[in-house]
């Protein structure tokens, strides 16, 4: 087994890694993560916000989708349902790139793994939920969204750069 650096391996191994990683990151957020947005969720929250956050919301995935299919068939959007089974689609597809990106920089820039991938997670957070979405208008400023929001997409984060590197590790191994 040839353990030298090689890019191609590494964003292999990367790939599948950010893949297994936005798996586990959803299943984070549907279950730990709304414990989690509870318990930060401060008490002073009226009756109307918890209604408003109980409609379902578009999220910047199912947004991308829409904006996807709509640039590809000259103007043509998804329905709400459509949306709603592209737009983890859209999640896992950007999750395996940025995996794909850190396998390949963690072969050549040792420093990328530190913290056994949450480092990547927090720069992917930083970069893509509060800076990102917004620029992109795909959501709202960081100040406009509820901090336990926040606070949960952070932890999410958190786990999908330990697991993206966890799996990176096994399989840059057998590669």
């Amino acid at each position: 087994m040839d353990k030298r650096r090689h890019l191609l391996r590494g964003a292999i191994a990367g790939a599948a890694g950010g893949m297994l990683a936005s798996w586990i990151m959803n299943s984070f957020i549907a279950g730990p993560g709304k414990k989690l947005e509870q318990a930060v969720q401060y008490a002073g929250q009226n009756q109307q916000d918890q209604k408003a956050d109980e409609m379902p919301k578009q999220d910047a995935t199912m947004k991308v989708a829409d904006t996807v299919v709509s640039t590809a068939t000259g103007g043509l959007h998804l329905s709400w349902e459509a949306r709603e089974k592209a737009g983890p689609v859209v999640h896992y597809a950007f999750g395996s790139l940025m995996g794909a990106f850190y396998g390949a920089l963690a072969e050549y820039w040792p420093g990328v793994r530190s913290g056994f991938g949450t480092t990547f997670g927090s720069a992917l957070f930083t970069g893509a939920d509060l800076i990102g979405v917004p620029v992109l208008q795909l959501g709202p400023p960081p100040a406009e969204q509820p901090k336990a929001e926040l606070a949960t997409h952070l932890s999410a984060h958190l786990v999908y750069g330990l697991t993206t590197e966890f799996a990176r590790r096994i399989l840059r191994s057998a590669l």
